[in-house]
């Protein structure tokens, strides 16, 4: 039996999320439906993580086992083929038996959008975070650079979400750059509490408005208290970018 990788890439405006769920067409969903297509068997995808509804992926990592006498580089042609267009199958690889997407996982990278504008994009509408108002984008920088380091994120954690051990992360980078009126921010971390990505850049984001003050970053940061962090920014303009592994 084959233990097949596959990078993945989606958008996530018109689903529930990555999660199988009853009732409902997920991104697991579509893709378990196309291998069964294509292999006549049903399998059990694995993912690095469980992106939210709304949420859009460009390297999304996942596994699954399987006996087909199809080439491993011919897999995504074959999944691609029975896939929506929203959904498509970048790279497949074939590797240990015991590599597991998400136990192997050591570390993401994390990509959020906003678009600073008078009139939000007809285009982009739901690949992005719309703000009509100016922002004062180094105080948001310099914001940033507070969340790098190992730190308690506890009050960076909305409530539900898989129960954790440790609220204890280590973000390795926190970078944010200017493209075409849009501001992209980057996280790279051992791991990510549920919705911390959108609470760091949404605090960021009040800091660059003026509802938070810059100064008040660090000790936000150490109080643990969800009510003093920033609000949590929509999903739609969150991107999984990579995932890590040895």
């Amino acid at each position: 039996m084959k233990n097949i990788k596959l990078i993945i890439e989606y958008d996530g405006k018109n689903y529930p999320g990555w999660q199988s769920q009853p009732g409902k067409v997920s991104i697991q969903t579509e893709i378990e439906k196309a291998i069964l297509e294509i292999t006549g068997e049903e399998v059990d995808l694995i993912a690095a993580g469980r992106t939210d509804a709304g949420v859009h992926a460009l390297g999304q990592t996942a596994n699954f086992h399987t006996n087909t006498t199809i080439e491993t580089n011919k897999i995504p042609y074959a999944l691609n083929s029975k896939l929506p267009n929203s959904i498509v199958i970048k790279e497949a690889f074939e590797v240990e038996e015991r590599f597991h997407a998400r136990y192997n996982c050591k570390g993401k990278t994390y990509r959020y959008i906003i678009y600073e504008n008078e009139f939000p994009s007809a285009l982009n509408r739901y690949r992005e975070f719309h703000v009509p108002y100016a922002i004062d984008k180094d105080k948001m920088k310099k914001a940033l650079k507070f969340f790098e380091g190992t730190h308690d994120f506890k009050g960076f954690k909305s409530s539900g979400g898989s129960p954790k051990k440790t609220t204890v992360r280590t973000l390795s980078k926190c970078e944010m750059r200017e493209e075409n009126g849009r501001i992209i921010i980057e996280l790279t971390g051992d791991g990510f509490l549920y919705n911390m990505v959108r609470i760091i850049c949404g605090t960021v984001l009040d800091v660059g408005l003026g509802k938070i003050n810059l100064e008040e970053v660090p000790a936000i940061i150490e109080s643990g208290d969800r009510k003093r962090a920033g609000r949590t920014l929509p999903p739609h303009g969150l991107y999984l970018v990579k995932v890590y592994y040895e």
